[in-house]
């Protein structure tokens, strides 16, 4: 028998009824009930107690591997695995990873134990303050959330990229992009595609970012206490389209799309990593081939109604027409207009006659196409390398400092001076010029 035994409340309790037992203090029946076994079950142990004594109440499996344990160094490979391939990364990520990439599985809590051992994973603890649950909307494409994640996306670069990131309120559902930075061009684009592919939806949550929301507009609600007219190009582009613009005043209030941002930064930056990926144009691809399918696959939720949210396009709104940026430009007399620094000579198109100091519309595309839009024609142009000059007969002459001055002592005489002060035309000489030429008429 061994020195010393170590045994649990729950066997301590039975070594004490089976001693109550043997006396005769308690019958089988009472002692089988207070250990929650049955009484068949309770002889068994009695067995072990009388042959073993104390050591037959100890359960026989203690110190000892499991039965469904991984086979001996399977739990060594993966480990080094992870530290080679997918440092950095989770363990419910490197699980998948694992199974995808190399066909090993391995449950994701098991992976976590087994790094948490060797000191390759520490889980981070996040305080997170107390706020008040707001529920989602109820259809899917009632409400979506905007907003762009600056972050250093490509591997092996100090520069910052950014993520254009658009999530259903409703069901979590996302689409992204990446661009240079949070641009015009980037958020018109990423609106665009949702609406090619589910339709136009009823109302968009942004930031107060002027991309989005004009300065002026905020600036005068609040010295008015009313939102004034004033529209940036996205504003515009929604108006046009009837989606309701909501504004939030903090990163909380939309903060769906905000979480969405770290599982973007987790996944996605390591999924670069592990394509080897250097240019936007390539993440752009990896997006769109599979990527957010798979994100959507794992984190969409249904939404608590099924009836579409989303508006259908008309048949007269054309997307190349509204994605776009919008000027006014005035005709000039020779019928051209000017847009940066390139000239467009307007032609004849209809009941349509460009007649000088008329204003048109200026539209330029997300594929850079100038579109000249007079009311609701659109007009026929051609672009011209300079500006037609003007006729020789009509241009001004230009005069040198000699004949600007021979045409001031010709001509003096008609000044105000000359005609009521006739004493201010006399010479430095002495003699009057009056005098010598005659009266002028």
């Amino acid at each position: 028998m061994r020195d010393r035994i170590i045994m649990t409340k729950k066997e301590l309790q039975r070594k004490a009824i089976l001693d109550l037992i043997s006396r005769k203090d308690m019958t089988k029946i009472e002692g089988a009930e207070l250990l929650g076994v049955t009484p068949r079950h309770l002889r068994r142990i009695e067995q072990r107690y009388r042959a073993e004594d104390v050591e037959g109440l100890i359960h026989k499996s203690r110190g000892k591997s499991s039965n469904r344990s991984y086979k001996k160094g399977y739990k060594d490979q993966i480990v080094s695995l992870y530290l080679d391939k997918y440092e950095g990364f989770g363990p419910t990520l490197a699980a998948e990873k694992l199974e995808e990439e190399d066909g090993i599985k391995v449950n994701s809590e098991t992976l976590r134990l087994w790094l948490r051992g060797c000191g390759a994973w520490q889980e981070k603890r996040v305080r997170r303050k107390h706020c008040k649950r707001r529920q989602r909307r109820s259809r899917f494409g009632e409400m979506l959330q905007l907003d762009g994640s600056i972050h250093h996306w490509l591997p092996d670069s100090q520069k910052h990229t950014c993520l254009m990131n658009l999530v259903d309120d409703a069901t979590g559902k996302t689409l992204s992009l990446m661009d240079e930075g949070e641009t015009t061009f980037a958020a018109l684009s990423l609106l665009k595609t949702w609406i090619e592919l589910h339709g136009i939806p009823r109302s968009i949550y942004v930031d107060l970012k002027s991309l989005y929301v004009s300065p002026k507009s905020l600036k005068e609600q609040e010295d008015t206490g009313v939102e004034g007219g004033w529209l940036t190009h996205f504003s515009r582009v929604c108006k046009e389209l009837g989606i309701r613009i909501i504004k939030a005043y903090s990163p909380q209030a939309k903060g769906r799309v905000e979480r969405n941002h770290a599982v973007y930064q987790d996944r996605f930056v390591k999924e670069l990593k592990l394509r080897g990926v250097k240019s936007l144009a390539q993440a752009n691809e990896i997006l769109m081939n599979g990527f957010i399918d798979k994100l959507n696959k794992k984190f969409m939720k249904e939404p608590s109604c099924l009836e579409d949210g989303h508006v259908a396009l008309r048949s007269d709104q054309v997307l190349e027409e509204i994605f776009c940026w919008e000027y006014d430009r005035q005709i000039y007399n020779d019928g051209t207009i000017r847009f940066e620094n390139k000239y467009y000579q307007l032609e004849k198109s209809g009941d349509f006659t460009p007649y000088p100091k008329v204003k048109i519309k200026v539209k330029r595309t997300l594929e850079g196409k100038i579109l000249l839009f007079y009311k609701d024609s659109k007009l026929i142009y051609r672009e011209i390398e300079e500006r037609p000059s003007m006729n020789d007969e009509k241009r001004r002459k230009v005069y040198t400092s000699c004949d600007r001055s021979q045409l001031s002592r010709a001509n003096r005489n008609k000044t105000p001076w000359g005609q009521f002060n006739s004493g201010w035309l006399k010479n430095t000489r002495g003699y009057n010029i009056v005098e010598q030429r005659g009266q002028w008429k």
